[in-house]
């Protein structure tokens, strides 16, 4: 199940969904729970489900300027302060554990939006929101001397931490996409399912994250290039 608080929800949703290559469901349905966090799935799940966006394209041509929301978020990324300081750290974790800088970045932003000190009502922490059980298999020796529940607040280790889980998943099952589905729904699930589960929730947890994942591998290939050759 994916969590984003309520403060970062609609922009990241619409933003993901609007964002390069277009989405894989036409609608996005979500609600508020009482611990204020934000769940969302690509149809109404249960009565508590509202539609969050209905994708134009499946309807009809797309509304002009959308486009510029995905650029928005991507432009709020590179300035905000809770976004901007955590950058040498996924840098420095991407080179070290080799994932995507673009992912793990990603997966911050509709994981916890860049709340580092966020925990889940089922007891998920930090920026990418890992158990403690999940936290101690991807801990180093020395990080297991501090309790999983303490180190997952700081967000050097939490980002390391998560960074070691996705290489790990990305080797393991091949594919980014499972990966991300074993993330979100567990390993024993994406087994039982013989692949990428047929649960919504999840579903639309790894699509938003590689939506996401996509519009920042474009903006940064973009800024490397220095310059055009046309064929």
């Amino acid at each position: 199940m994916s969590r984003v608080r309520p403060s970062f929800l609609r922009p990241v949703l619409l933003a993901l969904l609007l964002a390069a290559g277009g989405p894989a469901h036409a609608e996005l349905w979500g609600f508020v729970d009482a611990q204020g966090v934000a769940h969302f799935a690509s149809r109404a799940v249960d009565s508590r489900y509202r539609l969050v966006h209905a994708d134009t394209a499946a309807t009809g041509p797309r509304v002009p300027g959308k486009r510029d929301g995905a650029d928005a978020l991507l432009t709020w990324m590179e300035i905000a302060p809770e976004a901007k300081v955590l950058v040498p750290w996924v840098r420095e974790a991407a080179r070290l554990h080799g994932v995507d800088a673009e992912l793990l970045t990603a997966v911050i932003a509709v994981e916890s939006g860049f709340r580092r000190d966020a925990v889940s009502p089922r007891g998920a922490i930090g920026l990418m929101q890992i158990t403690a059980v999940t936290g101690d298999r991807y801990a180093t020796a020395a990080e297991r001397r501090q309790p999983a529940a303490e180190r997952l607040l700081d967000a050097r280790t939490n980002i390391h931490t998560g960074a070691r889980m996705l290489a790990d998943l990305t080797r393991r099952y091949g594919r980014i996409e499972l990966a991300l589905a074993a993330w979100n729904a567990g390993e024993g699930t994406v087994r039982r399912h013989g692949g990428l589960p047929r649960l919504a929730e999840t579903r639309a947890h790894v699509h938003l994250v590689l939506e996401l994942y996509w519009a920042l591998l474009q903006r940064s290939q973009a800024a490397r290039a220095t310059r055009l050759a046309l064929g």
